[in-house]
């Protein structure tokens, strides 16, 4: 089956672009003749979809229906597409999944299996400049220090770095993203790479990120190996893959069913994991209580 890569615009999306909307289905028990799906950007948009392409063919293969993949600007064009039923199912992080399920409802299919951690967790980091005299997130908030967090509704780049912050001392507000004191300053640089880049460019005195991510783009070079040091690291669970309730069940199986299927050893590189496995609701109750307390359930 061909697939088609497109750039996620919402407005386009919004005003009716994509294929006939799931509940216009006539048999309600069949996966639709194009499955749509959405991807976070949670590296640049544009080596996202580049990664996905092969992932996107061998589920076109699978699934016997042509697969289109979708990169949003923002992980909130991710979730907004959900709810608009322009998307079928969609990559999540586990704080976009607790925000779009407020819009719409939504069934976790699978994870992957960490190749770091062996399990269904990966890990989010506090990373400084190799060079800092601080040796914990203790001694950022410490010293009123600045730190970058990626997207607002990242996971693994925003919610757990600033658990990590908050547990360190900081006063993170649950009414202003930026308001962290005693830092100095908190911004939101939109992704993993682009808070590596931000730290290493001494524009910010630590960061919090992805480490696979950071991983993955020392291996490219993007940042120099070593320029960043870790000083914390916390265990995220899994970026969920979800899919519109409505699609139904017999269909989301279908969907979960070829993702633990996966065995070819290069596109499970590609996609950072080990296997797959299967997820429920429950999975991300932390997620959905530490986003509440900080007001990001709104």
């Amino acid at each position: 089956m061909p697939i088609r890569l497109l750039a996620l615009l919402l407005l386009t999306l919004l005003t009716g672009c994509g294929s006939t909307s799931v509940a216009d289905d006539p048999n309600p028990d069949a996966l639709p003749e194009t499955l749509r799906v959405g991807l976070i950007p949670n590296i640049a948009p544009d080596k996202q979809r580049a990664t996905y392409a092969p992932f996107g063919e061998e589920l076109s293969r699978r699934l016997g229906v042509e697969v289109e993949l979708f990169v949003a600007p923002s992980y909130a064009g991710v979730v907004t597409a959900l709810a608009a039923g322009q998307l079928d199912i969609a990559y999540l992080g586990g704080l976009t999944y607790a925000q779009a399920e407020k819009q719409v409802e939504l069934t976790p299919l699978v994870t992957e299996v960490d190749r770091d951690t062996g399990t269904s967790r990966y890990l989010s980091a506090i990373v400084v400049p190799a060079g800092s005299a601080a040796q914990t997130p203790e001694d950022v908030v410490a010293a009123g220090g600045s730190v970058a967090f990626g997207d607002p509704s990242s996971t693994s780049g925003s919610l757990y770095p600033r658990l990590m912050i908050e547990a360190a001392g900081a006063r993170c507000s649950a009414t202003s993203l930026e308001s962290c004191p005693p830092l100095s300053s908190v911004s939101f640089t939109g992704g993993h790479d682009a808070t590596a880049l931000a730290v290493a460019g001494g524009r910010a005195d630590a960061g919090g990120l992805e480490l696979r991510v950071l991983k993955r783009i020392e291996s490219q070079n993007v940042v120099p190996p070593g320029a960043l040091r870790v000083v914390q690291t916390r265990e995220v669970m899994g970026y969920p893959w979800v899919g519109r309730t409505a699609l139904g069940a017999e269909p989301l199986d279908q969907v979960r069913q070829a993702f633990l299927g996966l065995t070819d050893p290069g596109l499970l590189d590609l996609l950072r994991a080990k296997s797959y496995v299967a997820v429920t609701p429950g999975d991300y109750d932390e997620v959905r209580r530490e986003a509440a307390r900080l007001g990001l359930l709104r």
